[in-house]
């Protein structure tokens, strides 16, 4: 059984003790600590509004009227501390509380000498399962896109993605920044929430020729070179090559597109040297039926040299094991034989054209021909 969120009255309402991890209001002594976890630059980085540079005196602000100041307007502020040793590791907190709904939002920063432990994780499951308890019905938890980290944890807390606010914070420089929200509803299940894409067994898929890898941030030059090629953009939908900010916020964002369940983009590797040899990607358009699209790309110098195929199968086979998917669909130019050479090799079938399907170039619309590979169909 799991240990369940207790309020402790010796010291006051507000202490709670769970999963590991107690909850306390701040005290003077901990102004060291929050001062240290909110310079850390990780903590800058996704944390809006704090003070650059944050000093003892914001620290000690904080605690004397910041943190007060929550709990007065029907939030809450917490100090998350190491029950063994009562030192400070991270803070938990409720704002922006709408009572005639019964919604607040829930937000958490960890110290970087207690990440990796799943601090943030037992401190969210514990505030959330105690504001519950005391009639809250629905808390909402918001992510930049690209913070993949935080988004884990929502995961982790029995969280589950709902949808993305555009432009819903401001940023450093005058920008505004997109966030991901992420709900639990006072009756949803205990325990982490089910994600629809796993990660990838070990980090990568492989056949001892080719290695496929998530998509991240270090793969955007390479990525931008890959869709910047003239053949790669003419497949491109609407055909074209991209912006430079584009791909850079494609591959920041991958991760995070992977954990809400709607793609699974992934870098294909050379098995020998390690050298990029492109992209591939499943798109979870089709959930509730188990479909999904499949694409891919590879620069000129790898190209007939049977690396498509390949990544096409291992993406596939993870799929239909890993995922549970049912089927498989990919869609190509009719014109575009080498993709459908690579699509029949992998044992993908015809299955029709489909007229006008996408936006081509100059206003006109091209036609897309439709290939399929189900579960039980053999793949070699």
């Amino acid at each position: 059984m799991s240990e369940r969120p207790r309020a402790n009255h010796q010291y006051s309402e507000q202490w709670i003790e769970a999963y590991g991890v107690r909850l306390r209001p701040f005290r003077l002594d901990d102004v060291e600590d929050v001062a240290a976890g909110c310079a850390d630059p990780l903590t800058q980085r996704f944390l809006d509004g704090l003070p650059d540079p944050y000093t003892e005196a914001d620290a000690r602000w904080w605690i004397t009227q910041g943190a007060p100041a929550a709990f007065a307007s029907g939030g809450a502020a917490y100090a998350v501390v190491d029950p063994t040793i009562d030192r400070l590791v991270g803070t938990v907190g409720l704002n922006n509380p709408v009572p005639p709904r019964g919604q607040a939002e829930i937000g958490y920063w960890v110290a970087p000498w207690a990440r990796g432990r799943g601090v943030a994780t037992a401190a969210a499951r514990a505030l959330s399962e105690h504001a519950f308890a005391g009639g809250t019905a629905r808390l909402e938890l918001l992510t930049r896109p690209e913070n993949a980290i935080s988004q884990r944890v929502a995961l982790a807390a029995g969280f589950r993605p709902e949808g993305v606010r555009r432009s819903a914070t401001p940023a450093r420089g005058g920008d505004r920044r997109d966030l991901t929200v992420w709900v639990r509803l006072a009756g949803d299940p205990p325990g982490p929430s089910e994600r629809p894409l796993p990660d990838l067994p070990d980090g990568r898929l492989t056949d001892g020729v080719v290695v496929l890898r998530r998509l991240g941030p270090d793969d955007a030059e390479q990525t931008y070179r890959l869709h910047s090629d003239p053949e790669v953009a003419a497949s491109r939908v609407p055909p074209g090559a991209p912006a430079r900010q584009d791909i850079e916020r494609r591959c920041a964002d991958a991760e995070g597109q992977w954990l809400v369940g709607t793609a699974a983009a992934m870098t294909i590797l050379d098995g020998a040297s390690g050298d990029f040899v492109g992209n591939c990607t499943l798109n979870y358009d089709q959930p509730a039926s188990g479909q999904a699209m499949i694409g891919y790309s590879l620069l000129p110098r790898w190209r007939g040299r049977g690396y498509a195929t390949r990544a096409v199968r291992l993406l596939a086979r993870w799929g239909f094991d890993h995922v549970g998917l049912s089927r498989l669909w990919a869609g190509t130019l009719p014109e575009n034989a080498a993709s459908q050479r690579v699509l029949d090799k992998a044992g993908f079938r015809r299955e029709g054209l489909l007229r006008g399907r996408l936006p081509g170039a100059a206003g006109h619309r091209a036609d897309s021909t439709i290939y399929g590979l189900l579960s039980t169909d053999p793949t070699d």
